[in-house]
C-alpha cells in the first residue's frame, strides 16, 4: 500500500495525524523501535541469551523482520469470545492449521494462540513461525458471566511444544487482579528461566470505570499505569488497547495523580495519549503493541491504518490484529494484514 493510499484512508484526519509534533515527551527520550533494538535495549537487561535468541527470532521474522516493528496474529478468541462467535464468519478457522497458514502467508512476526491450537500442529509448524502461547484465558461458560483470567497450562508445556514466547492477560482493576498479578509474575519468571520472552495483555476491567456513558477502561492515564505494572513484572512486550479518552483517575476519583499528567504529559491528541502509554513502558524499553479491536466491517481497514499511524508515530512497536483479519476470506485477510504492515514499512511515517 502506497503512502498516498495511507493518506487517503486517513481522510480528513491525515494532516492531524501525519503532521503532528509531540511536545509532551520528546522523541529523543524514547527507546524507539529500530533494527538494532535488541542490541540497544535488551542486551543491557537481565534477560539470558536464550531469551535474547527467541526475541530475535520474533523481531526478525516475517515482512517486518529486521525493522524493530511487530505484526502478530492473535487467535485466542475461540475461548475469549467463544469459538462460534469468533469463527462463524469464516468457519475454516475452527481448524487451527488455517490460523497458522494465515500468519505465514501474511508474513506475521509470530502467531499467538492457545495451547490446544498450537499443540495440534506443533511438529509441522513450530520451526516455521514463532509460536506465542497464551497461558491464561477468560472462559465464558460460567453463568452468570464472570470475567476472570485463569491459567490453562504451564510454561513448561509451552516450552515443550516449541514456543518462542508466552503471553498472558491481567485484568488490572478487577477484584481478581491481585491473584492474576502474582500468578503471571511467577509464570513470567519461569518463562525467562527457560528462555521464553513474555508478552502481557495489560487490560483494565472494572464496571466502576464507566461513568456518564464513557468507558474509562481505555483512558490514557489508567491504561498507561497498567502498562507500568506490566513492565514491573518484566513483560518484554506490552499489548494495550488504544487510548480514546483521558482523565480516568480524576473522573472516577481514585488512585494518585499529579496535575502535570494532564497539563504537560498528555493532551487530547491521540498520538500524545498513546505516547503516554509508551512512556509508561519504560520509555519504550518494552515495546508497545496496540490492540486491533473488533471487526466492524467496511471501516476496518481505515480504522486499523489510523491506529497503526498513531502507534508508530507515538513510538509504539506495532499492532496485534486478529478478528479484523481472520473474519474475512483468507486472501482478504492476508491482504488486510499486508496493508497494515505497510504503514510500518513506510519511511515517510516517522516518530512525532
Amino acid at each position: 500500500m502506497s503512502y498516498q493510499k495511507i493518506t487517503d484512508l486517513l481522510g480528513k484526519e491525515a494532516d492531524s495525524l501525519l503532521q503532528h509534533a509531540c511536545k509532551t515527551f520528546p522523541k529523543e527520550l524514547l527507546h524507539a523501535p529500530s533494527p538494532d533494538f535488541i542490541d540497544n535495549v535488551f542486551v543491557n537487561s537481565n534477560r539470558n541469551p536464550q531469551v535474547l535468541r527467541n526475541l530475535a527470532a520474533i523481531y526478525n521474522h516475517g515482512r517486518l523482520g529486521g525493522t524493530g516493528y511487530l505484526s502478530i496474529l492473535p487467535v485466542d478468541q475461540g475461548i475469549e469470545h467463544t469459538a462460534g462467535a469468533s469463527f462463524a464468519k469464516n468457519p475454516m478457522y475452527f481448524d487451527p492449521e488455517n490460523i497458522i497458514k494465515l500468519a505465514l502467508e501474511a508474513g506475521s512476526n509470530a502467531v499467538a494462540t492457545t495451547f490446544g491450537n498450537l499443540a495440534s500442529v506443533a511438529r509441522k509448524y513450530a520451526h516455521k513461525i514463532p509460536f506465542l502461547v497464551k497461558l491464561n484465558h477468560n472462559e465464558l461458560l460460567t453463568y452468570p458471566t464472570k470475567y476472570d483470567q485463569i491459567m490453562f497450562g504451564s510454561v513448561e508445556d509451552a516450552w515443550n511444544l516449541g514456543a518462542a514466547a508466552v503471553g498472558a492477560t491481567i485484568y488490572f482493576g478487577s477484584e481478581e487482579s491481585d491473584r492474576q498479578i502474582v500468578e503471571v509474575a511467577k509464570a513470567f519468571e519461569r518463562a525467562h528461566q527457560l528462555g521464553l520472552p513474555t508478552v502481557l495483555w495489560c487490560y483494565t476491567r472494572n464496571n466502576a470505570f464507566k461513568k456518564d456513558g464513557v468507558n474509562y477502561e481505555t483512558a490514557a492515564d489508567i491504561t498507561a499505569q497498567a502498562n507500568h505494572l506490566g513492565v514491573t513484572i518484566q513483560a518484554d512486550i506490552i499489548k494495550q488497547k488504544m487510548p480514546d479518552v483521558n482523565a480516568g483517575f480524576t473522573t472516577i476519583g481514585f488512585s494518585k495523580t499529579d496535575p502535570l499528567m494532564y497539563s504537560e504529559l498528555t493532551t487530547d491528541h491521540p498520538i500524545d495519549m498513546c505516547r503516554y502509554q509508551v512512556a509508561n513502558c519504560y520509555m519504550g524499553r518494552a515495546g508497545l503493541i496496540n490492540s486491533g479491536g473488533e471487526s466492524k466491517g467496511a471501516s476496518d481497514l481505515a480504522d486499523s491504518v489510523k491506529n497503526a499511524v498513531i502507534n508508530k508515530r507515538a513510538g509504539g512497536s506495532g499492532l496485534i490484529l486478529g478478528r479484523r483479519s481472520f473474519q474475512r476470506p483468507f486472501a482478504e485477510g492476508v491482504d488486510f494484514l499486508h496493508n497494515i504492515q505497510d504503514v510500518y514499512l513506510a519511511k515517510e511515517i516517522g516518530l512525532a
